[in-house]
């Protein structure tokens, strides 16, 4: 039976800056728990199936990034995100007519795929709380995984190199495998050269259990966020910290909610709630949704450079998609060419005031001159029109009679 977060943790993990609590019944009431949302199921586990409860109030990232303020600028329509994950269910209703699928994408037996597109394009509904940072962004579903969630470098590559010939302008990869370096970087290139951005975790969700107890290896490069052009995520909780043995990484470029978030199922019209660098990775994808329909002459390079260059300043910087969206930046940095400085007309209220102040001082102007001339005329005429320091001439001798 699938794992449920427990109520006091959940309460918790999904209030951040005056955020209520996640609830399925009125506010009174005691928060409900979620099922959990996993990457991989094993071999002798049902599919994942509808979750019987609801997010009837907005999850913590909402507040945390600011999207009420970001889709006054863009929701990422005519952008397509594919999702490289098992499967995307085309019937999740906040999903509902903006999903595509290649081969046998359209099923989603683990729920991890269908749980990180809603968090990429995830619409608003009526008296649901829960909405992807793109809700208007369509879907490419792409799955890179066997039907239990199982994925290997080659099945990811294949499935980032499919997703760019079918025309994603984002690439969303769920996995962060420490091996592949060869094949996964190729197919990060390749999807460049289709002027696709790819964006991938950081790091794994979760690390085997290490029956010692002992703490997570040392960081570590894993592909395809490692490959170049690619933009490497890493999660953060409610608390804006990692839990103490989360899978860390070498050079991740940017950092988003990750921790205890809320997605819909792959069936029916509940909850889950997960965690992991996966899924903040999924909140990157949505920005960079929203920055490719609000900018659409940036480039993928251009895009990834926009959002680390506009992150909250931080080690690795954190996502802040209404500043991606607003900032002026030089080219260097991915946006768009500055434009020219505007030529602002005077003030209309002060137009009058202005006009009378010209004329009046026109009008002293030429008194001044009036009276300068009433005394220097008169003056010149009894000198015949010549300097004071030369003694005057005789005047001519009248004419003879």
């Amino acid at each position: 039976m699938r794992r449920a977060l427990p109520a006091a943790a959940l309460a918790a993990a999904l209030t951040l800056a005056a955020v209520p609590p996640l609830t399925a019944a009125p506010a009174s009431a005691a928060p409900v728990p979620l099922p959990v949302v996993r990457a991989q199921l094993p071999a002798d586990e049902p599919c994942t199936g509808a979750s019987g409860q609801t997010a009837r109030t907005a999850p913590w990232p909402v507040r945390a990034l600011q999207l009420s303020r970001a889709w006054r600028q863009s929701k990422g329509a005519g952008v397509t995100v594919a999702v490289v994950d098992t499967g995307v269910g085309a019937g999740a209703p906040a999903l509902a007519g903006r999903v595509r699928t290649l081969a046998s994408a359209g099923e989603d037996c683990v729920g991890h795929g269908t749980f990180a597109a809603g968090l990429i394009a995830g619409a608003p509904l009526p008296g649901v709380g829960a909405v992807g940072v793109a809700p208007e962004a369509r879907v490419l579903a792409v799955r890179c995984t066997d039907e239990r969630g199982t994925a290997t470098p080659v099945s990811v590559a294949t499935a980032i190199r499919a997703a760019a010939t079918a025309g994603a302008k984002v690439i969303y990869v769920s996995r962060a495998l420490p091996t592949g370096r060869t094949e996964l970087t190729g197919a990060v290139a390749y999807a460049r050269a289709k002027d696709a951005l790819v964006v991938a975790p950081a790091a794994p969700d979760a690390l085997p259990d290490d029956p010692r107890g002992e703490s997570p290896p040392p960081a570590t490069w894993y592909w395809p966020a490692s490959a170049p052009g690619a933009l490497s995520v890493l999660d953060y909780g409610p608390d804006g910290s990692r839990p103490a043995k989360a899978p860390t990484a070498v050079g991740a470029d940017l950092a988003a909610p990750g921790g205890s978030v809320v997605g819909p199922g792959p069936r029916g019209t509940g909850h889950y709630i997960g965690s992991g660098s996966s899924l903040a990775a999924a909140h990157v994808a949505g920005a960079a949704a929203l920055v490719r329909s609000r900018h659409p002459e940036l480039t993928a390079t251009q895009v990834r450079d926009r959002l680390t260059a506009t992150g909250y300043p931080a080690s690795p910087p954190r996502l802040d998609p209404y500043a991606a969206l607003t900032a002026v930046l030089d080219g260097a940095s991915g946006s768009a060419p500055r434009p020219a400085p505007a030529r602002m007309p005077a003030p209309a209220p002060h137009e009058p005031r202005h006009r009378a102040l010209v004329v009046a001082a026109a009008g002293a102007g030429l008194l001044i001159l009036v009276a300068a001339a009433a005394a220097i005329i008169p003056r010149g005429r009894t000198r015949h029109w010549r300097p004071p320091t030369q003694p005057p001439t005789a005047p001519p001798n009248p004419p003879g009679p």
